[in-house]
């Protein structure tokens, strides 16, 4: 029964926490409250929620819902391939590191989104530049998390899999990619956030169709609902994505120790008394003599 409390009572917190922000910006926004920040210029929640309803209802919400998540899967998975490809490679090959590693090295620090004029010229379509940027802003981090991952990994494990006549492809398959799954799946996290800010952006300067051209519409045309409609899709989608990817790699992960409150069933509380006043063994005396005393 407290195993089935517990996750109950965090979600709960959680539902409070979000209702007492909501209520918050009702309040401050429905008052029309000018201390510093103007909350007298936004839209209340109540308006919000009205335009969310009125966009449900329509058809044009959901071709834009879907032309971002098309854009975005397809930048992200091609990113993944290739960030953790890249990410692998360039760590345990000189020749690729140093092929390859001063190119994306000086390219790594452009932002996705200040590539878009190069996607504009680059691609027949504004669609392929979208997901081109989409992939830009995921691969860096995939391949940057992947690198350090595998590098971090211990020799031993190599030597021991070597020593029982496994070669290069087993290493691979057994040591190299189980090992840097942890430090991949936190890549891929933070490129499927990055992936989001990107797509939006991007849409916004030269899509057709998307939450963030939509967006960027309502804003030409002062319809700020509208505008706080697209902030409230695109962040749920980004939470929805995000928490797909960490799930995964939970799931992929399952073998390692886990820590804090995301462990396993915490031991009873009366064997945590037991175990924390167990007796602890006395250190030996040592033998001091008189000499030393003196």
């Amino acid at each position: 029964m407290n195993r089935l409390a517990r996750p109950a009572a965090r979600y709960a917190l959680r539902a409070v926490a979000l209702t007492a922000a909501l209520g918050l910006w009702q309040f401050l926004t429905g008052e029309d409250v000018d201390l510093w920040l103007r909350f007298s210029q936004f839209p209340t929640v109540t308006d919000v929620a009205h335009a969310l309803a009125d966009r449900l209802a329509g058809a044009d919400y959901w071709r834009d819902l879907t032309d971002s998540l098309t854009r975005i899967l397809g930048g992200f998975l091609l990113a993944a391939v290739l960030g953790v490809a890249g990410g692998v490679l360039t760590a345990r090959s000189r020749l690729a590191e140093d092929l390859l590693g001063p190119l994306l090295e000086v390219v790594r620090p452009i932002p996705a989104i200040a590539l878009v004029p190069v996607a504009i010229l680059l691609f027949p379509s504004n669609e392929q530049g979208i997901v081109f940027i989409t992939f830009t802003a995921a691969f860096f981090p995939v391949l940057v998390s992947t690198r350090h991952a595998v590098r971090a990994l211990t020799p031993v494990w190599e030597e021991a899999v070597l020593t029982m006549g496994g070669g290069r492809w087993r290493v691979l398959a057994s040591v190299v990619l189980p090992g840097a799954l942890p430090g991949v799946f936190g890549g891929l996290s933070v490129g499927i956030g990055v992936s989001w800010i990107c797509v939006i952006s991007a849409e916004m300067v030269s899509g057709q169709y998307g939450v963030g051209y939509r967006t960027w519409q309502d804003y030409t045309v002062l319809n700020y609902p509208g505008v706080f409609v697209g902030m409230v899709t695109i962040g749920v989608l980004g939470w929805l994505t995000s928490t797909a990817v960490e799930l995964l790699g939970r799931r992929l992960t399952r073998w390692l120790p886990r820590t804090s409150y995301a462990s396993g069933p915490r031991l009873p509380r009366r064997t945590r008394e037991v175990r924390s006043a167990a007796p602890v063994a006395p250190r030996p005396k040592e033998d001091v003599s008189h000499d030393q005393l003196v």
